[in-house]
C-alpha cells in the first residue's frame, strides 16, 4: 500500500472573478485515482464499504485513519476499468468530492471551497453544473457542494475519535495479506492495521458497553468482517493480469494475513 497521493494539482478558491464562466461536468470517469491503491474512507461509510472492499487503518500514532484497499502492486488502482469507471457498488465519498475540497486557515476555523483547475470536467462551455449565476451568485449545485463538503468535514472529526479510541484501547496491531497466484507468483501487502480480536474479546464489559453505544462497536465489527474482501481483491489482480487463481473456485486460499512489523503500507513481491 503506498503513500497516499495528492490528487489535487491545481486547487484555487472558488470565485465569481475567476470562475463566472465555468461549469463541472463531472462524469463518470475516475481516472483521477487510478494510480491509487488506497484511500480514505470516514467510519459513517464503513456499512456501505463493507461489502465491496477490505477496511483497514493506516498511520501512526495520532494520523491513524481508516483505508480501502483498491489493489496491491503500487499506484494500482484495481477497481478502474480501463476507461476509468468504478467497478463496485459503492463509490467512496473521497472519490465523489473531487474536484472539489475544502482549504482550512491555520486556526481550522475558516474553510474556503476550492476547486481543481485541472480537472478534465472544468470548463467554458456549459456542459455540466453551472457555478455562478449571471448575476454572480453561487448557483445551488455549488450550495450543494459546501453543504456534502461540511458533512464530510464533520464526518472525518467524528472519524478521527473512532480512531483515538482504537488506539487507546491498543486493539491496532500490524497485518501483512499475503498473496498467492494461480502461476505460484507471491505477492504482499504491508504497512496496515487491524483490530485484534482477542485484544478486543478481553476488553472489560464496560468498555464493550460504551463502545456500543457509541456504534463503534458495530464499526469494528464491520472492520473485521470486510478483511474476506482480500479475497476480491486477489481476484481482480488475476482478472486483469491474466493467470488463474489458485483453486477452482475464485479467491479460495488465495490470501492470508498474519502479524507484521513495519511501517508504511508497500508491496512486496
Amino acid at each position: 500500500m503506498t503513500t497516499q497521493q495528492l490528487i489535487y494539482e491545481t486547487a484555487v478558491p472558488v470565485n465569481s472573478g475567476r470562475h463566472a464562466q465555468c461549469s463541472v461536468d463531472v462524469g463518470s470517469d475516475y481516472s483521477f485515482v487510478r494510480n491509487l491503491n488506497s484511500l480514505p474512507l470516514m467510519a459513517v461509510e464503513f456499512p456501505l464499504a463493507a461489502s465491496d472492499y477490505a477496511i483497514v487503518f493506516a498511520g501512526s500514532a495520532d494520523t491513524v485513519t481508516p483505508v480501502v484497499i483498491l489493489g496491491v502492486r503500487g499506484n494500482e488502482n484495481l477497481f478502474l476499468s480501463k476507461d476509468g469507471a468504478w467497478q463496485a457498488k459503492y463509490i467512496p465519498a473521497f472519490v465523489r468530492r473531487y474536484p472539489f475540497v475544502f482549504s482550512s486557515s491555520a486556526d481550522e476555523k475558516t474553510f474556503t471551497l476550492c476547486i481543481d483547475e485541472k480537472f478534465p470536467g472544468l470548463n467554458s462551455e456549459g456542459r455540466g453544473q453551472p457555478l455562478f449565476t449571471e448575476d454572480g451568485k453561487a448557483t445551488p449545485y455549488v450550495d450543494g457542494v459546501l453543504k456534502f463538503l461540511q458533512d464530510y468535514r464533520g464526518q472525518h472529526l467524528l472519524t478521527q475519535q473512532f480512531c483515538k479510541k482504537l488506539t487507546e484501547l491498543e486493539l491496532l496491531e500490524p497485518m501483512e495479506a499475503q498473496f498467492t497466484l494461480g502461476s505460484g507468483e507471491k505477492m504482499s501487502l504491508n504497512g496496515f492495521m487491524v483490530v485484534n480480536r482477542k485484544k478486543l474479546n478481553e476488553l472489560p464489559g464496560e468498555v464493550l458497553s460504551e463502545l456500543a453505544k457509541t456504534d463503534q462497536l458495530e464499526l469494528i465489527y464491520l472492520h473485521l468482517q470486510s478483511m474476506h474482501n482480500f479475497n476480491a481483491v486477489k481476484d481482480r489482480l488475476v482478472l486483469i493480469h491474466g493467470g488463474k487463481g489458485g483453486t477452482d473456485e475464485p479467491g479460495a486460499e488465495a490470501v492470508e494475513a498474519k502479524a507484521a512489523d513495519g511501517k508504511g503500507a508497500k508491496r512486496k513481491g
